[in-house]
């Protein structure tokens, strides 16, 4: 990621912690919210007005610098054997998916039956991990940069696949907290790119939610899992009855 890049993501992570959004920014630039999201997408924003947004939130340019590269510096994975330690450990896998997920060490040791010692224990094994810094009073602050994910066919998202993924599907998606989508057609590889890349846009607002409910108590949040894939795939109902250049032409 180019520098530019970064400083305007830190920028725009500035912007949503302080609950400000376009319509904010565009009033304090005078311009239309629709010029102010062009030059977020566009990312040509003068200095001037890089430092007349720094101004309305109160925060020093140098300030936004020091965050971005404290965010360059934040975890983006973990390694394999990482991973495997975390998997084949119950309760750290637990404490782990609690900690991703912005809970305080009171709401684990409430929400779940650990004691604080045992609480305790695994946060200090995540600290290791350099997921996390163990503060005094048992604060914690994440060390994940915005973009962290589980490797890609690594040991987390395999568990995953294996053990959860059959009891995520097992359900109407008829309530009001729940959706299915299942989207099919063809698409060149110029079009399944692009779709990717608003997949992985779609993933950076969802985060970005998760981010700017993080202050909201824990009872008015509720655990919220959001699956998107995209692959080349036929279903193996009809294989037998393709012919071969068919079975080249899948849909998505």
């Amino acid at each position: 990621m180019s520098q530019t890049s970064a400083l305007i993501d830190t920028l725009k992570r500035q912007l949503r912690s302080q609950g400000k959004t376009y319509a904010d920014v565009a009033i304090w630039l005078g311009l239309s919210e629709a010029s102010v999201k062009r030059l977020f997408a566009e990312q040509h924003i003068t200095l001037e007005r890089l430092e007349c947004i720094c101004d309305q939130l109160n925060l020093e340019f140098s300030e936004l610098v020091q965050a971005m590269q404290e965010e360059a510096h934040r975890l983006q994975e973990l390694t394999q054997a990482q991973e495997q330690s975390i998997v084949d450990d119950r309760e750290l896998f637990l404490v782990a998916v609690c900690v991703i997920n912005g809970y305080r060490f009171d709401e684990i040791h409430h929400q779940y039956r650990l004691s604080e010692a045992q609480c305790t224990r695994q946060l200090l094994a995540l600290e290791r991990l350099k997921l996390i810094d163990l503060l005094p009073g048992n604060r914690i602050r994440r060390r994940l940069a915005a973009n962290f994910r589980w490797r890609p066919g690594g040991p987390i998202q395999r568990f995953f696949q294996q053990y959860i993924a059959t009891e995520f599907f097992h359900s109407h998606f008829d309530s009001d907290g729940e959706k299915l989508m299942v989207l099919n057609g063809l698409l060149s590889h110029a079009g399944n790119a692009e779709w990717q890349q608003t997949m992985q846009r779609l993933a950076k607002e969802f985060h970005a939610l998760c981010e700017r409910e993080s202050g909201l108590p824990i009872h008015q949040r509720f655990g919220t899992t959001s699956v998107l894939a995209v692959r080349q795939w036929q279903s193996t109902l009809f294989k037998d009855v393709a012919r071969g250049s068919y079975q080249q032409n899948k849909s998505l």
